[in-house]
Parts: structure tokens; sequence; C-alpha cells
């Protein structure tokens, strides 16, 4: 039996220039209602799991996340899933610089911009200031990188940021970082600390 996994195959494979009967085929066979199209994986993760959290299950719902390998593929995904192709409700998050991209790709298939949600400047920033560099620290420090972090605090181009911009940098240094803080970090949030534009997005749901 299909899930949503094989969806999100068939989608990707279609932006790349594939054929889009199979996505239709299993958006059909699924019960694909909405696409919540993300910028990239770590976005994925944390949306993931802030619903796992919540007790939420948005395969079972008919929703269907996914990472687009950045903004300005926008326009491909919004146009194969939107209204001109499989007619989902969509949804994004972006970050504030690239919300131009989406208010673009969101009107071109008339997707209302109420499904658009914008975090200050990134999913990174968000997350750093609903927790606080120190209870990030913990984090990093149960999940071994300690000594990374402060080799990274101590180097040069360091010095004159503010602890909470060199968080938001050492969570890009080393590939897969990103992704699995995403999900850590939203896994630690309070239930009163979780960021508006994600609370937002699973709220429109």
């Amino acid at each position: 039996m299909a899930d949503m996994g094989a969806f999100r195959d068939a989608v990707t494979g279609w932006v790349a220039g594939g054929s889009g009967e199979s996505a239709g085929e299993l958006a059909e066979e699924l019960g694909v209602r909405t696409a919540v199209l993300l910028e990239g994986p770590s976005d994925v993760a944390a949306v993931e799991t802030l619903a796992a959290l919540g007790g939420r299950d948005l395969a079972s719902e008919g929703v269907c996340v996914l990472a687009m390998g950045g903004a300005m593929s926008i326009g491909r995904y919004a146009g194969l899933l939107g209204s001109p192709g499989l007619r989902l409700r969509l949804v994004g998050l972006c970050d504030e610089a690239e919300k131009p991209f989406y208010d673009r790709g969101f009107d071109r298939v008339h997707a209302s911009r109420a499904g658009l949600f914008v975090c200050t400047a990134d999913l990174e920033d968000e997350l750093v200031r609903a927790l606080g560099v120190p209870r990030i620290e913990e984090i990093i420090h149960s999940e071994g990188d300690l000594r990374a972090w402060q080799t990274f605090v101590r180097q040069p181009a360091q010095q004159n940021r503010l602890p909470p911009q060199r968080m938001r940098r050492f969570l890009g240094t080393k590939k897969g970082r990103k992704i699995r803080y995403a999900h850590l970090l939203t896994r630690a949030l309070t239930p009163t600390r979780i960021p508006a534009p994600l609370t937002d997005l699973l709220e429109s749901l």
C-alpha cells in the first residue's frame, strides 16, 4: 500500500521533469488535500516533529509536507500541486528574505496568502529565540557536540557576533546538523514557547 513518502517521491520526479501521472494517482489514493511547501528538510523536521508532539498524524489527515530544495522552486511546486495541477490547498513556511518568492508563487496560482507563514529571519532564528542559547547548549551537550560548539565560538570570525547569532551559524556548519537539531530543538519546546509561525501553520491545517 502506498504511503505519503511515495507521493513525495512522485512529486519530486514530476518537478524534475517526469510524468505527473503517478503523483495524481497517489494523491487520489491517499486522499491528499493539502501540500505544505517548505524550503528544506530542516523545516520538514520541525513541522513533522511539532505535529507529532501534538498527537497529529498529518499524512492520515491528507497533508503532505514537502521540502522543495530552496524557495526559488516555489513556482514550479505551486504550479504542479495548486490550481493548475492537482488542485491541492497550498500552505507554506518561509524565511523572511524568501517571502517575495512565495508571494509570487502563490499569486501565480491564485493560492491564498493566508496560508503563508513567515519566520522573522529563518527557522533556526525562531528556535534559538524560543529556547535561548543556554537551553540549546544543554541539548548540544547531551548530543555530544559541546566540544564542537566550544571550538566554534572561539573562532575569530565569531567574536563580534552575539550568542544567538553564533548559535544560528553553528547549527548550519555541518552537513545534517541543521536537520537533526531542527527535530531536537522543536521537541524541546514548551507549549508556551512554540514560535508563532509554526503554531499558526499547524493550526491552519
